[in-house]
Order: C-alpha cells, then sequence, then structure tokens
C-alpha cells in the first residue's frame, strides 16, 4: 500500500469533485480492501423517487479507484478505468449505503476490482460491481 494513504486524504482530495459533491466518504482501508458510504438525499434519487443507478455507481467507482490508487505498484503514475460491470439487486430511498471494495487482482499492468453496495441498517444488497483498471507507468523519453 502506498505511504500516506488513509480515509482522510482520500475524503480531502474528492471534496472538490464527484465524490466530494455526492457527499461519498471513505470510512477503512485494508490492503486490499476500502470501505466507503453515502448517506442517501433526495439528490441522489432518480424522479421515480428510488436511488439512482448513477449514484450507486459512482460510490462503487469511487471506493474501487481509491483502492486502486492505495495499490498502485511501485512507480506507477497513475490509473484509468478500461471496463466496469454493475448488477442492481435493490434499492434504498433513505439511510446509509456502504460499499466495501476488494482486489480480484493487482497486477502491474491492469487490476480488477470487485465491490458490493448495501444498505447499512437492513444489510439489504444493493448492487455488485466490477471494474478493470489499467496502470499508467511515466512516460519514457
Amino acid at each position: 500500500m502506498m505511504p500516506n494513504i488513509d480515509p482522510d486524504s482520500f475524503n480531502q482530495r474528492g471534496v472538490p469533485y464527484l465524490p466530494g459533491l455526492l457527499g461519498i466518504r471513505v470510512t477503512r482501508i485494508a490492503g486490499q480492501s476500502l470501505a466507503a458510504e453515502l448517506a442517501v438525499q433526495q439528490s441522489h434519487l432518480a424522479p421515480n423517487g428510488y436511488l439512482h443507478a448513477g449514484t450507486v455507481v459512482t460510490l462503487a467507482d469511487t471506493a474501487c479507484g481509491y483502492a486502486c490508487i492505495a495499490n498502485l505498484p511501485e512507480g506507477a503514475a497513475n490509473f484509468t478505468t478500461i471496463e466496469l460491470k454493475s448488477n442492481f439487486i435493490g434499492t434504498a430511498r433513505e439511510g446509509v449505503i456502504e460499499c466495501e471494495a476488494k482486489a480480484v487482482h493487482a497486477g502491474r499492468n491492469t487490476q480488477v476490482w470487485d465491490a458490493e453496495v448495501r444498505h447499512r441498517d437492513s444489510g439489504k444488497l444493493i448492487a455488485t460491481f466490477r471494474c478493470t483498471q489499467m496502470i499508467l507507468w511515466p512516460k519514457q523519453a
């Protein structure tokens, strides 16, 4: 894991970007896993009154992306998402949704992360998520 990476550093990093705008908070980083949460607000819902799929995907993608950053190979410059998939199982209208991202493959050139999004109080599964990250290396002169 990269040094000086902790939940507070990710939370501060995200403030001026989409994770901060949505209110996503990283709560735990442990090796090749990361947990994040989001308190559901009306702005996170679709016009039909249910949790917007984009809110769920953003929470899962943020958790996986931050976990990837925390686990970049030594010397890597960054990463970019090259593929993602989500299956929606349930929904929420209120409360807190939580996400846990776990590494499936943490290689030198690609990483694959799985995440589950659940409703905190009920434990109900809301979505499963998988993404593939391409590791970016500094350009050679």
